[in-house]
């Protein structure tokens, strides 16, 4: 009995079992405030993890998403019987235009192409067409500039590994009727994200002199920032007719 006195105290509370309660009472308010300010910190840094993983992967998730039933939508209406009438050669903002595909992005690597470069575009997982400050000249005009933009992260993160390319790789982009095969010439590691003059008709910094058929890609640089931009530049070698059978050319087999 005295054992179990010794631990819990007599009944007029004068023994150890009051000590805790001692303790606690004498907690000041700095020591009070340093706890609220820890559980502010925690809360904090769950909310920014909960920001990363939506802004890193659930908006792919939903980019992905909305670009597959664009793109089906896409392939559906290249497939209905064809009219007398040629394809459409205008197109509004939004539009789908047709896929790029990037071989030293990835096997099967493609990406729907739709006008714009706004907010909203690129947030679906596409590659955009710059219509400002410069519109964008399409493959089958005779000369000009064929300017993309997409993410590098979220959003799809279509132009994440953009960095992959080097001079003489293969970039095609796929349209209703043509299949337009391009040779990357050189690239822009890093420029200022002011620097309009990258996707202008004759590209400002490479070693473009006079005007061409060209394609530009850009994307933010480095990854998980968008600090500065980066730009790849090639040049039309060939246009190859799209067959029945939508056979891809010898750079994406």
């Amino acid at each position: 009995m005295d054992g179990l006195a010794d631990e819990t105290g007599d009944e007029n509370g004068d023994g150890p079992a009051d000590a805790p309660a001692g303790r606690s009472a004498r907690r000041g308010p700095a020591m009070v405030a340093l706890g609220v300010f820890g559980e502010l910190l925690i809360t904090l840094g769950l909310l920014l993890a909960l920001f990363a993983v939506y802004s890193l992967w659930w908006t792919n998730v939903q980019a992905d998403r909305s670009a597959d039933l664009a793109s089906d939508k896409l392939r559906s209406a290249w497939s209905a019987p064809p009219s007398a009438a040629p394809p459409a050669r205008t197109y509004a903002a939004g539009d789908g235009v047709g896929f790029l595909h990037v071989p030293a992005m990835g096997a099967g690597y493609q990406v729907l192409i739709r006008m714009g470069t706004d907010a909203d575009t690129l947030a679906e997982g596409v590659a955009g067409v710059y219509e400002t400050p410069y519109r964008s000249a399409m493959p089958w005009d005779p000369s000009g500039n064929f300017a993309l933009a997409a993410h590098r992260d979220g959003h799809g993160a279509k132009f994440h590994d953009l960095d992959a390319l080097k001079p003489g790789d293969a970039v095609v982009v796929e349209t209703q009727d043509s299949w337009y095969v391009y040779r990357v010439d050189e690239t822009l590691p890093e420029t200022s994200k002011y620097d309009t003059g990258v996707v202008a008709p004759v590209p400002e910094g490479s070693s473009y002199h006079s005007p061409g058929r060209y394609i530009t890609l850009t994307t933010c640089t480095p990854v998980y920032t968008s600090r500065y931009r980066m730009a790849v530049w090639g040049s039309l070698v060939r246009v190859d007719p799209v067959d029945a059978a939508r056979t891809p050319p010898a750079e994406l087999r």
